[in-house]
C-alpha cells in the first residue's frame, strides 16, 4: 500500500488516482490515517466479500453438532 500526505494528495490528485489503479493509497494527515483511495475493482471486491462468513465453515459445522448434542446442557447452564 502506498502512503502519501494529505498535502501531497491535494497537490497531486491526478497522480493519486493513477496510483490507486495499481494499489490502495493511504492518505495521512499529521501522522494519522484519514483516507484510503481504492480503484473501483478493489472496492467492488470488498463489497462482494462483505457477506462471506468470517468463521471457518468447519468450526461452524462443529458448533452446530455440539449444540445438537449438548443443547439441553447449554440451556441448563445458561439459567
Amino acid at each position: 500500500m502506498a502512503n502519501i500526505t494529505a498535502t501531497e494528495a491535494k497537490n497531486k490528485f491526478g497522480q493519486v488516482l493513477e496510483m490507486a489503479q495499481a494499489e490502495p493509497v493511504r492518505i495521512q494527515k499529521n501522522g494519522r490515517d484519514v483516507a484510503i483511495v481504492l480503484s473501483p475493482e478493489q472496492y467492488g471486491a470488498l463489497l462482494a466479500n462483505r457477506d462471506v462468513p468470517k468463521v471457518n465453515p468447519l468450526v461452524m459445522t462443529l458448533h452446530a453438532q455440539s449444540v445438537k448434542r449438548w443443547g439441553k446442557v447449554y440451556e441448563a447452564l445458561a439459567k
